[in-house]
């Protein structure tokens, strides 16, 4: 018995492994995200196969993840696919593959395509660090909170938006990390009309409010300068007088103080003017 858990292309069949179709040929048990779009890949692929294929997706996991093991402790091998990319990535599977370790069920993974790791490949933005964000969430107020916690994040943030909302969406990133910051909209990855916009997050909000966006979203954006988090005002009174002892004036540097820490200028200016007058 073994669960395997496998990568399917994010749109080019051509990027399905042969470790893949020789997967799907072989197997005995194939639950797939969705069995519509299972048989056209399938068929993209020119692999006939002769597996029992069970729907698994979002709505029915948890059953599903029950019979599955029930499966496995019979001695079935049981192979996961999604509809594009890895299980368990923003996808079903990982439910199962908890379960599955917990009852020491050998568990394999067939690697293959990832949209996070294409997007930031793509997005010309540091690769050395970052960190994978998932869905935004879907309610305005819920996003903004969910950007508020990224405010100070270093590492580059990748994220999947839906295209109906990415406008909604780099609004109130903008508003949490500024219009400047650096980002990529990947759009389509893979397929026909694949394409990236790179730009601050001010030019890709006035490019999504500009068309109609359609297709996969994988949203890449720079990660904060280090070190700038600020969690008071002496905090940003004292990043205000390191930047001056390095040569700045006093207006470009409280100006470089609220840029990195998205505070308005004024509050920046009124911490500094405070701290003058208590030093006094």
């Amino acid at each position: 018995m073994a669960l395997v858990l496998a990568a399917t292309p994010l749109g080019n069949p051509l990027d399905a492994s042969e470790r893949l179709k020789q997967a799907i040929a072989s197997a005995e048990i194939i639950a797939a995200e969705d069995s519509r779009r299972f048989h056209r890949l399938a068929s993209d692929l020119g692999v006939t196969f002769t597996a029992k294929v069970i729907s698994f997706f979002e709505g029915n996991e948890s059953d599903r993840t029950v019979e599955i093991l029930e499966l496995l402790r019979s001695g079935k091998e049981v192979l996961v696919v999604t509809d594009a990319g890895m299980p368990t990535i923003s996808d079903p599977g990982f439910r199962l593959l908890r379960d599955a370790i917990a009852q020491n069920i050998e568990t394999t993974v067939i690697p293959g395509p990832s949209a996070p790791t294409m997007a930031i490949a793509l997005s010309g933005l540091p690769t050395d660090r970052f960190t994978f964000e998932g869905f935004a969430p879907r309610a305005q107020g819920a996003r903004k909170s969910f950007y508020e916690k990224l405010r100070f994040e270093e590492r580059t943030m990748v994220l999947f938006e839906a295209p109906h909302r990415l406008a909604e969406s780099l609004a109130d990133a903008l508003a949490v990390f500024g219009a400047a910051r650096s980002a990529a909209i990947c759009r389509e990855m893979t397929k026909t009309y694949e394409e990236v916009v790179r730009g601050s997050l001010e030019e890709l909000l006035q490019w999504s409010m500009s068309k109609e966006i359609l297709g996969e979203i994988t949203l890449v954006i720079a990660g904060s300068a280090a070190g700038s988090e600020i969690t008071s005002a002496a905090d940003a009174v004292s990043r205000v007088k390191d930047y001056e002892a390095a040569g700045m004036d006093r207006k470009e540097a409280i100006a470089t103080v609220a840029d990195e820490s998205g505070l308005p200028k004024k509050i920046v200016y009124a911490a500094v003017v405070d701290a003058n007058k208590m030093s006094k």
